[in-house]
């Protein structure tokens, strides 16, 4: 899109999708105990989807007609896995930071072969042909009739808003032996979802020369540059005067002010992998192209590489045929925050979940990284079928398997606010089929970090200024000379909230407090402690504090400007890279103890952000200028910033910005004790 900058959000799901048996506990979601439609059979609840109903029913589908199933397994010991990725994970744990091999961790907690074996005669027995398997999971191929004998139900086609999908009629099932073994079965039924990245981009905002602006149209720094005497009357809720917005950000100036500079810590031994779909081919080029103009180092020989095979790639026109642009913001933002890290791309086959729940899985089954970051997401709650626990439960097996060998995931919070009717009306970055208020998914597993978005506003020598939320209230573009302002409303702001599903981990306990983490985002009331997102956050806004990011497009290198949480989750990458240095090599692992503990060494964002010289500011005016075209030169618009719909900031831990952003002293933390 433009006139917006990138930020990337979220939606995960399968090409064909379903179901699962389980309950949500407080360190993830386990297997509840299935109940029994025979004395042979165990139910996999929650295998219908909400769509098949008997007024959409359109029949049977027809039986020689072929679909792909996945059997996700529990491995040898689900429990225990749980325990051992918290006691790992833990600071006050007596096992803290011991981790595992990766070779271990599949000993230990895969599936073994007997497990593999069991479940594959099963289905073979049906009729279905095993494609694939691993310590994770099983592929199979066959007809409907053979899935439909397997999985003891009819399969029918659906009238949906999405088009006729297929599901199952009633409830599948499996054979009782195997209930403690199968964690939940995907491809019965089918959906459109599908993960999105959390970014927004605008050429227009491609404001920072190499070394430095003499750009009139923007600030070098907060409030460097009034806005000009043509600039219309700023109307009420707007404060004035108001100033010009900053020009797009580059990586030094994040160091500067998050004070990776002045700790000396450039991410030297740590590496950092980066999960999209499909892959740049003009990826390491771009990146180090992006650094030089910049005043960075380029990647050494060895430093960069990927992981893709594009003889895999499936559903291209689904996915967009790739996001070049937040895989080049990923990789620029990682690299820039930490400059001697090493970093890897990993392409998923597909934006769908079963393709980047094996991505994950591949970097967790063979280490290829300490830390692991995510720009995509999706929302759980859709009007064309709601995200399936076991979707849920297969991501956090991977995740906790992950902690268990210190592995650190992350994933950007989202654009679209608290996800409610009047985001997604106003919203840039919005998923028109959001069913109610609500956080999204994988950024709300309790096994991953949370990573919110920011306004940071640099002071005049370069340094940190303030922070606000990461929300913007815009106006409608005026030409110079008009006396009005066109209001748009709200149209950008981080996500996060509190999860009606998943219970709150122990290391919230600490920091959350309890009139937050109890009242969900319909206004109700809580029997417990629920999730709360994002952990914490830094700089993605759109308008106010763009980030440059460089790419190739249609054979030509570009750079322009980009907001969202999409930069800040390979940005907070990049800062654990950092820590990950400063003591001394170890990974820090699931990273979220470890940021609870150290929430009271956050810069803290509020929700009113005060000028450099102290007086109250809530506006800037962004400026198009000559350069920027026919329709567009001369013109402005106003961003109210610091409100993100839905999602107040205050003193302490909030729902816009978590425990806040770090800081050299955050950092610095890390190498106590080593």
């Amino acid at each position: 899109m433009t006139n917006a900058v990138p930020r990337h959000r979220r939606r995960i799901a399968t090409a064909t999708t379903m179901t699962a048996v389980a309950a949500f506990v407080t360190a993830g979601v386990a297997l509840a105990a299935p109940s029994n439609a025979d004395s042979g059979s165990a139910t996999l609840a929650g295998s219908t989807p909400a769509y098949a109903t008997a007024s959409a029913d359109l029949g049977q589908t027809g039986t020689a007609a072929t679909l792909s199933v996945r059997v996700y397994l529990t491995g040898q010991d689900q429990a225990g896995l749980a325990a051992f990725a918290r006691a790992v994970s833990d600071p006050s744990s007596p096992t803290y930071k011991h981790y595992l091999s990766a070779a271990q961790v599949q000993q230990r907690f895969g599936a073994s072969q007997k497990q593999i074996d069991q479940v594959s005669t099963w289905l073979k027995s049906a009729g279905l042909t095993v494609a694939g398997s691993n310590t994770h999971w099983i592929d199979v191929t066959g007809t409907v009739a053979a899935a439909q004998k397997a999985f003891g139900t009819q399969l029918h086609n659906y009238r949906t808003s999405d088009g006729t999908l297929r599901a199952p009629q009633s409830d599948a099932k499996i054979p009782s032996a195997l209930s403690s073994v199968i964690l939940g079965v995907t491809g019965l039924s089918q959906t459109s979802t599908h993960a999105v990245t959390n970014h927004q981009t605008d050429p227009l905002t491609a404001k920072k020369g190499p070394v430095s602006n003499n750009d009139p149209s923007c600030s070098d720094y907060y409030a460097q540059k009034k806005a000009p005497s043509t600039t219309p009357a700023v109307p009420s809720g707007y404060t004035t005067p108001a100033t010009l917005a900053q020009c797009s950000l580059v990586p030094s100036e994040l160091r500067q002010a998050y004070g990776v500079s002045s700790t000396g810590l450039t991410g030297k031994g740590a590496t950092i992998a980066i999960v999209n779909w499909y892959g740049s081919p003009t990826m390491q080029a771009d990146a180090n192209q992006y650094a030089v103009n910049h005043g960075d180092k380029p990647f050494a020989p060895g430093q960069y590489s990927e992981v893709n095979d594009p003889s895999q790639y499936t559903n291209q026109a689904a996915c967009g045929f790739g996001d070049y642009g937040e895989e080049s913001l990923d990789v620029d933002m990682a690299h820039g925050l930490a400059p001697d890290a090493k970093v890897i791309t990993v392409a998923a086959n597909s934006c769908f979940d079963s393709d980047l729940i094996a991505a994950e899985a591949k970097i967790v089954d063979n280490h290829l990284a300490d830390i692991v970051s995510n720009s995509w997401g999706e929302i759980m709650y859709s009007t064309g079928g709601d995200m399936t626990q076991a979707q849920m439960q297969a991501y956090d097996q991977v995740f906790m398997e992950g902690a268990a060998e210190g592995i650190a995931f992350d994933f950007s919070s989202g654009d679209c606010m608290n996800n409610d009717a009047y985001s997604i009306s106003k919203g840039l970055n919005c998923d028109p089929t959001s069913s109610r208020a609500q956080v999204e998914w994988p950024t709300s597993s309790s096994w991953v970090t949370s990573v919110g978005g920011t306004a940071l506003a640099l002071n005049k020598q370069g340094g940190y200024g303030f922070e606000a939320p990461m929300g913007d209230n815009r106006s409608g573009r005026t030409a110079p000379g008009a006396t009005s302002w066109v209001p748009a409303g709200e149209t950008f702001g981080g996500g996060g909230g509190v999860s009606e599903s998943i219970a709150q981990p122990w290391y919230q306990s600490w920091t959350v407090p309890n009139s937050e983490s109890t009242t969900l985002m319909s206004g109700a009331k809580a029997s417990q402690p629920m999730r709360t997102i994002p952990d914490i956050s830094l700089n993605g806004d759109l308008y106010f504090s763009s980030t440059l990011v460089g790419q190739t497009t249609n054979g030509a290198y570009g750079e322009a400007g980009y907001g969202g949480t999409s930069v800040s989750a390979p940005s907070w990458a990049g800062i654990l890279a950092d820590a990950q240095q400063a003591q001394y090599g170890v990974p820090v692992g699931f990273a979220n103890p470890a940021i609870y503990a150290r929430s009271f060494l956050t810069n803290d964002v509020v929700q009113s952000p005060k000028q450099i010289s102290g007086s109250p500011t809530h506006s800037v005016v962004f400026q198009y200028p000559a350069s920027s075209g026919p329709g567009i030169a001369g013109q402005y618009r106003l961003i109210q910033y610091g409100v993100d719909e839905g999602l107040p900031a205050a003193r302490g831990y909030d729902e816009a910005t978590g425990v806040g952003s770090p800081n050299a002293w955050f950092l610095r933390s890390f190498g106590f004790g080593h």
